[in-house]
């Protein structure tokens, strides 16, 4: 698959991801944390650029990471087409190297949830910590166990379109409050007007709360709250969408 062919299939598997939401967020928190000036932000696990673009037009200066080379060639492309000028890394967010200072560092649209062991987990709260400025604020948000369990295993989602389609089958994983989706594309060929099929696999584990904020609090962070779908107040037994907001100590 090109990935050309697989950005699309992405973005139209996040058509309707609420981007605003994570933008407006990012904002409230740096309103209400007194940050001034323009703020330096780095948008890890970046993906097509999506949100970094969206941070981009709003003024703040955006350099976006991912482990993708593809996800990243679509991500400068979109750039481009959006007149912002966005530095993309190939790396992997458990282990930066050389990124410098930022003031904001964010993991947005649940990608702390693709990393499957709790190693990754800190280490990524480990280099995050070495790359935000004195002042800094990381932002991250993941799928509560409720999502995990209740919300995604064993459950059936489908989109059927003139061009695309998919079938997206989730059942539980390995390891605990962790999921496998199992997904199945099929894309319309406009030359030969048949529908071709792509099939991808993801993994996605999740923690309780109480552990994210050990592991933070760990690594040298204070946690500044714990907010739940994209509103400023804790999170519920029902909450789908988990937020921290934590500063360097």
């Amino acid at each position: 698959m090109s990935y050309e062919q697989f950005a699309y299939l992405y973005d139209e598997l996040m058509l309707d991801a609420p981007y605003d939401g994570w933008v407006q967020f990012v904002k409230d928190i740096l309103a209400k944390y007194n940050h001034r000036g323009t703020p330096r932000l780095l948008d890890l696990a970046c993906g097509t650029g999506e949100l970094s673009v969206r941070f981009a037009k709003e003024g703040y200066l955006v350099t976006g990471v991912d482990l993708s080379e593809d996800m990243l060639a679509v991500a400068q492309a979109k750039a481009e087409d959006k007149g912002v000028r966005i530095p993309f890394f190939q790396q992997n967010m458990a282990d930066l190297d050389g990124q410098g200072r930022f003031d904001v560092i964010g993991i947005f649209c649940d990608s702390l949830n693709y990393l499957l062991t709790e190693e990754e987990v800190t280490s990524t709260f480990a280099t995050v910590l070495d790359h935000l400025d004195e002042d800094g604020i990381f932002i991250f948000d993941v799928h509560s166990i409720f999502k995990m369990t209740q919300g995604f295993i064993n459950q059936t989602f489908a989109l059927n379109e003139e061009e695309v389609s998919y079938i997206w089958n989730s059942f539980p994983g390995d390891h605990p409050n962790s999921v496998e989706h199992e997904l199945s594309f099929f894309v319309l060929d406009e030359q030969t007007k048949k529908y071709d099929r792509f099939d991808e696999v993801h993994f996605q584990r999740t923690y309780p709360i109480e552990q994210y904020s050990n592991w933070l609090e760990s690594a040298g962070f204070k946690v500044l709250e714990v907010a739940a779908d994209f509103e400023h107040s804790s999170p519920l037994a029902h909450s789908e969408r988990i937020f921290f907001v934590a500063k360097k100590k």
